[in-house]
């Protein structure tokens, strides 16, 4: 190969010095109700509070919100409209989910989009075998390396469930120091029981350097859904939103109803029921503690009325999380939304058509946390590591669409078309060419551009194939240890850390 040639395919395989499709670009252009369409679900939601109300609401509960204005009627929990309103202009507009490592914080509010995790995948599907096993905490511990090591996934929640470890207390312990091990971005889990926040907090204090220190810089926010569906409350859910509330743990509150299960079947009517839902976890927030950073999280969740399977990767689940997504934006409150989901058992056309669909529908509605959006598979119940790779280099291409299209006089390109037209007849080489080269577009890593021969002659391979080789290699090279030596030792000492 000619010097001048090394040179230029060097230059290609290069990193860009510009980002072109950042994380945290504004997404709001895909509105797919109407103004007058949001106001009549959120009216018919405020009425379903005021009128129809919670039930089955903790004692403790039932106290705070009545000395906050809620009315009792029957065994049921009334929100006038004001109080709700209340909450609503209470609540936080934007905050920072903290990283442990502040530069890869992430500032959340607005249109800004951010994709990362979710899940409780009971089962993984294995990177050699290529076969689904029950998840283990070893495969927690190499998700999150995984993850750590892939720009796209702006914060951690815990993917899969790991099922060989019985005792929840162990589990719920062991969940969280794979989080502070494997990485320093921003991390979230669940727990599940009120008691087992405070013990863990005293880990995360060991990792943050020294008791109290957590609380000041909150680096772990917790996954909790206080509502059942239909419009009931979860006495162990609204008992860990106190001692999250108290230990300064910022929460996303969850609904999942699903249409014509736990919520009715017409789109119209379950994001109507389940705004209300998300606005008695907002209202529930807001009277135990004013001001209290709360992530929006309105995930209304489709099955397949023949099955009764969930169809996380349908039109339906990608219009109702992007109509969600509008609604939250429209309340002005930090959204999340569930989405990018497939229900693909196989890395196959499948997964990517729904994955792709599903998410650039949540990005370009303005989503600012788009949840379950990296690695899930087969409806939520599984967990891929090819997967997490394929759909890191997805999200960029979703970055590169919300960011859109700069117009500008350089951009617009006067001078350089009539250069090209009156001199040599083409762009190549042209200092225009290698600065849109730099600027504007993104080059994958995974997807395949060659033609067919060069394609054939280099291996012929699979886009699973080339993750499944991506993701082993990360494993095998990416080995952090963000937890000092002393650190680790501390936290071994007081927990029965099994890994």
């Amino acid at each position: 190969m000619r010097s001048g040639r090394r040179k230029k395919v060097a230059q290609r395989a290069a990193p860009t010095k510009f980002d072109p499709c950042p994380p945290g670009a504004i997404g709001g252009q895909y509105k797919p109700l109407s103004e007058t369409e949001v106001q009549q679900v959120y009216d018919t939601a405020v009425r379903l509070l005021s009128e129809l109300g919670m039930g089955e609401v903790p004692e403790r509960l039932t106290q705070d919100l009545l000395n906050n204005g809620a009315t009792i009627s029957g065994e049921r929990i009334l929100f006038p409209k004001k109080m709700i309103e209340r909450a609503i202009k209470t609540a936080p507009k934007q905050f920072t989910l903290h990283g442990r490592d502040p530069n890869r914080s992430i500032h959340i509010g607005g249109a800004r989009v951010h994709f990362g995790t979710g899940g409780a995948a009971v089962q993984t599907l294995d990177i050699d075998t290529a076969q689904y096993r029950p998840s283990t905490l070893e495969d927690l511990h190499h998700f999150t390396r995984l993850q750590d090591a892939l720009r796209n996934v702006s914060w951690f929640t815990r993917c899969c469930v790991a099922t060989d470890v019985p005792d929840n207390f162990d589990l719920d312990v062991n969940t969280v120091f794979a989080l502070l091990k494997n990485t320093t971005k921003p991390v979230a889990t669940s727990f599940t029981i009120a008691p087992h926040v405070a013990p863990i907090v005293r880990m995360l204090d060991i990792a943050a350097g020294g008791e109290g220190e957590f609380a000041k810089r909150p680096f772990l926010k917790a996954h909790i859904s206080p509502v059942i569906s239909p419009l009931r409350y979860a006495e162990d859910a609204v008992d860990v939103v106190y001692e999250c509330i108290k230990h300064n743990i910022p929460m996303s509150c969850i609904t999942a109803a699903q249409a014509g299960a736990t919520a009715p079947a017409t789109l119209a009517g379950i994001l109507t029921q389940s705004l209300a839902e998300t606005l008695a976890s907002l209202v529930m927030v807001q009277t135990i503690s004013p001001g209290f950073p709360m992530v929006f999280s309105n995930w209304p969740f489709v099955i397949d009325l023949r099955t009764g399977a969930f169809a996380g990767g349908s039109g339906e689940t990608a219009v109702l999380n992007a109509a969600s997504a509008q609604v939250s934006n429209w309340l002005g409150l930090p959204s999340g939304v569930a989405s990018s989901m497939t229900d693909a058992k196989a890395i196959d056309a499948q997964y990517g058509m729904e994955k792709g669909m599903t998410s650039i529908a949540a990005a370009l509605s303005g989503g600012n946390l788009i949840y379950e959006s990296s690695g899930m598979t087969a409806s939520l119940l599984g967990a891929s590591f090819e997967g997490f790779v394929l759909d890191d280099e997805m999200h960029s291409n979703s970055y590169r669409a919300l960011r859109g299209i700069e117009v500008n006089d350089a951009t617009l390109g006067f001078e350089t078309i009539c250069e090209a037209v009156l001199g040599e007849g083409h762009f190549l080489g042209k200092s225009d060419t290698y600065a849109a080269m730099e600027r504007d577009y993104f080059y994958p890593d995974i997807a395949d551009r060659n033609e067919p021969r060069t394609w054939a002659e280099t291996g012929a391979t699979s886009a699973w194939e080339r993750a499944n080789l991506k993701a082993k290699n990360i494993l095998a090279e990416h080995k952090p240890a963000y937890l000092r030596d002393e650190q680790e030792r501390a936290i071994r000492a007081e927990f029965n850390i099994l890994y």
